[in-house]
C-alpha cells in the first residue's frame, strides 16, 4: 500500500517535494492558506487557516508523516498535528530557526563558530550596543524575516531609530559586519535511525538579501573547512533529533567558518540536486521523513543553479545547451520573487563556467 505524505506550505519548495514523492510512489497532500499555490497545479491542495483544527485534522487524516516546506508554519499548527502523525522535523526544529537567537544559542552551545552580535529589545539597546561598538551591522528582526526581508543597515547611533522602525520595533539580532570571501552552506539529511549524510559544500552568490547563484561541489575549500561544515551540520541535526533535510549558511573567512542561519528544510541552494546529484535533497528528504533509506548525496559532475526572480525571461525558451534544465514555478510575476531557477551540470568546472556564461549571456 502507497504511503501519503501531508506537506505544510504549497510553495516551490512544496511543488518540488511533492513531485520527488510521486517518483517514489508516494501521495501528497499539500496545506496551504493561498487557494493558488503554485504546487496545487499538480498535487493535492488543502486550503484552510493555520489555526483551523478541523480543517488540518482533515488534512493529516491517513497521512503516515508530515512535514513543511518553509520555517514560518505556525509551531502550534506542528504540535497540533504531532497527535495525529509523526511530525518530522519536529515542532523543536521549527521552534528553534524561527527565532535568530534561539539559532545562536543552539549553535554556541554545539561550539560552531558565529558572527559576533547583540540580541536588542528596544530602541535604547540598540543604541547602546551601536555606542560600545560603532557599525557597520546588519539589524535582524529576530523573527520572520527572509530574503532580505526584516532587515535594516545602521553604522551609528544617528541610524538607530530609522533601523529600529525598518524591523518593525521588534526584538532583533546587531550583527556585527565580517569580512568574508564568500557565502558557502551545506545541506545535511538524518534518517530516523540516526543515519547521517552530507551533499558537497555549495558556494552562493546574494544579490538584495535573495540568492542569484549557487555553484556545487564548490571550488577552493579547504578539507578542514568542509569538515567543519559537515560535522556542525551533523551536530545540530544530532542535537535537535532532526529528521530530513537541514541547510547550515556560512561566511567563509580567512579565519575559518562562521554559522549565519539555518533552514529547517529543503533550500534554495539545493536545487542543482534534482540534476547534479544521485539523489536530490528532495527525495531525500522524502525518504528521511518516510523512514526509507537515504539515498546517495554524490554530486554527478559539477552544477550551478541561477535563480529567476520577478519573472521567467523569454529568453530561457530559447535556451539550447546540453545538460541545462529550466523549472519554471507558474508564479504570477512580482518583483522580488522567486518564479522559476535554471540548472546546470557538466562534467569538469571549466565547461560549467562557459556554459554558465552562455546562459547568463542569453537570459540577461
Amino acid at each position: 500500500m502507497s504511503k501519503t505524505l501531508g506537506i505544510l506550505g504549497a510553495g516551490q519548495l512544496g511543488l518540488m517535494l511533492g513531485d520527488a514523492a510521486s517518483r517514489l510512489g508516494v501521495r501528497t497532500r499539500l496545506y496551504d492558506t493561498a487557494a493558488d499555490a503554485c504546487a496545487g497545479q499538480r498535487h493535492e491542495l488543502v486550503v484552510g487557516a493555520w489555526d483551523d483544527e478541523d480543517r488540518l485534522a482533515a488534512f493529516a487524516e491517513g497521512c503516515d508523516a508530515v512535514t513543511y516546506e518553509f520555517e514560518n508554519v505556525p509551531v502550534a499548527a506542528a504540535e497540533f498535528l504531532e497527535s495525529l502523525a509523526p511530525v518530522r522535523p519536529g515542532p523543536a526544529a521549527l521552534r528553534t530557526a524561527q527565532d535568530r537567537l534561539r539559532e545562536r544559542e543552539l549553535f554556541a552551545g554545539l561550539g560552531i563558530p558565529t558572527p559576533a552580535y547583540d540580541a536588542v529589545s528596544s530602541l535604547e539597546d540598540l543604541e547602546a550596543a551601536l555606542a560600545r561598538s560603532p557599525g557597520p551591522a546588519l539589524l535582524k528582526a529576530r523573527r520572520l524575516g527572509y530574503d532580505g526581508k526584516g532587515q535594516a543597515l545602521v553604522s551609528s547611533t544617528e541610524d538607530a531609530p530609522r533601523a529600529w522602525a525598518a524591523v518593525g520595533r521588534a526584538p532583533s539580532l546587531l550583527d556585527r559586519f565580517v569580512n568574508f570571501k564568500r557565502e558557502i552552506s551545506v545541506l545535511v539529511v538524518r534518517s530516523p535511525a540516526g543515519e547521517v549524510r552530507s551533499y558537497p559544500l555549495v558556494d552562493n552568490v546574494h544579490r538584495g538579501g535573495i540568492l542569484r547563484l549557487s555553484r556545487a561541489p564548490a571550488r577552493g575549500v579547504s578539507s578542514a573547512a568542509a569538515d567543519a561544515a559537515e560535522d556542525a551540520g551533523a551536530a545540530v541535526v544530532d542535537a535537535l533529533g532532526y529528521i530530513g533535510v537541514l541547510a547550515v549558511e556560512f561566511f567563509e573567512t580567512d579565519a575559518g567558518l562562521l554559522a549565519n542561519e539555518m533552514a529547517p528544510r529543503v533550500h534554495n541552494s539545493g536545487h542543482w540536486t534534482i540534476e547534479g546529484a544521485a539523489t536530490s535533497q528532495f527525495e531525500n528528504h522524502v525518504r528521511a521523513v518516510l523512514g526509507m533509506h537515504l539515498g546517495s548525496t554524490k554530486p554527478v559532475g559539477h552544477s550551478a543553479m541561477i535563480n529567476l526572480i520577478g519573472e521567467v525571461p523569454d529568453a530561457t525558451r530559447r535556451l539550447n545547451e546540453p545538460g541545462t534544465h529550466t523549472h519554471d514555478y507558474k508564479k504570477q510575476p512580482r518583483p522580488g520573487r522567486k518564479v522559476g531557477h535554471i540548472t546546470l551540470n557538466s562534467n569538469t568546472p571549466d565547461d560549467l563556467d562557459a556554459v554558465l556564461s552562455r546562459v547568463t549571456r542569453v537570459i540577461g
